[in-house]
């Protein structure tokens, strides 16, 4: 009979090994994944935090800011390519995401805050500032949208206008999914977002993504060159998963100052987008941006830059000559 003190030896022994196993299996993924997608473009250094950007193009400069769990690969795997012979043409990774760092406090197993809306702008800006960023054009898509809301709030009078593409901007009724909310926590930073990293089906993340084109679905090749995998990494998991679950009261403090701007908007949104509704976050712009229009996408779901390019292609022109730029 084994006794009481030796039993709890073993599991403990046995619990270590399982958490190594993960850890190593975890690890091993991000590896392989990093290495098939190393970083396409350039960094910036600000106030110690590397800032991943790819710039293409000649031009009035347009700044695409990508959503929740993105990159800039979300951007260049179309849309780029059909703006930088007009346009100069700046993809941006959000801190934590893509291959940008969180700044200084950001970060690690146990910590769970997460950078505002207002301080991801400052840190794109000052990024953009010392490639030559000047009075740009600024989209976002979906969470990216929220972060162009703050930076026309930022520099109201250095931004030619913002083209806000299946944009978050307004607070929303309810809560988000149960694993947003629990992987902001330390639990599921420790536990929870290992597990994910080590043993989540590549399939099973195609079939999300998929979900996310709904009704609609990805173009061929698109979840190849967007690398997917990348998502799963563990610090991208925990910034993403703090950064979303903490957006609500940011956009609901944001709102009360769209009033104020008054430069040049354009939104394109799909009425069948049920990951950010037309309902809930472009039809209130309208009333709370004096001149904001708005591209009414019928039976169009979250991803109307690679469904419907040419419709965010001619908001950018839009913009563009609202603003005077062409």
């Amino acid at each position: 009979m084994i006794s009481k003190p030796l039993a709890l030896s073993l599991f403990a022994i046995a619990l270590v090994g399982m958490v190594a196993v993960v850890q190593w299996r975890a690890s091993s993924r991000e590896a392989s994944v990093e290495a098939q997608y190393p970083p396409s473009g350039q960094f910036v250094e600000v106030g110690g935090t590397k800032i991943h950007l790819k710039i293409s193009g000649q031009g009035p400069d347009i700044v695409l800011i990508h959503g929740a769990s993105g990159s800039l690969r979300d951007f260049t795997f179309d849309l780029v390519g059909r703006l930088d012979d007009n346009y100069r043409v700046i993809a941006v990774d959000r801190p934590g995401l893509g291959w940008s760092e969180r700044p200084p406090g950001f970060g690690g197993v146990f910590n769970t805050a997460a950078e505002s809306p207002a301080l991801q702008a400052q840190l794109l800006q000052a990024a953009t500032d010392a490639v030559g960023v000047q009075n740009p054009i600024v989209l976002g898509h979906s969470f990216g949208g929220a972060i162009a809301l703050a930076w026309a709030l930022e520099r109201p009078e250095e931004t030619a206008g913002l083209v806000l593409v299946a944009a978050a901007s307004n607070p929303w009724e309810g809560k988000l999914g149960w694993l947003y909310r629990v992987n902001s926590r330390m639990f599921g930073s420790a536990v929870v977002i290992p597990l994910i990293t080590a043993f989540t089906p590549h399939d099973y993340i195609e079939n999300t993504v998929s979900d996310i084109f709904a009704p609609q679905t990805p173009p061929e090749g698109y979840i190849q060159h967007f690398g997917t995998d990348m998502t799963l990494r563990r610090k991208t998991l925990r910034a993403n998963a703090q950064q979303v679950n903490s957006l609500k009261p940011y956009v609901r403090e944001m709102s009360k100052r769209y009033p104020n701007l008054s430069l040049p908007v354009e939104s394109v949104h799909g009425t069948a987008d049920d990951s950010v509704p037309i309902q809930t976050h472009a039809e209130p712009i309208l009333r709370q941006i004096p001149g904001a229009q708005l591209d009414r996408l019928e039976g169009v779901g979250h991803m109307p830059h690679h469904t419907n390019t040419d419709a965010v292609l001619a908001a950018i022109d839009r913009i563009a000559a609202r603003a005077g730029l062409r």
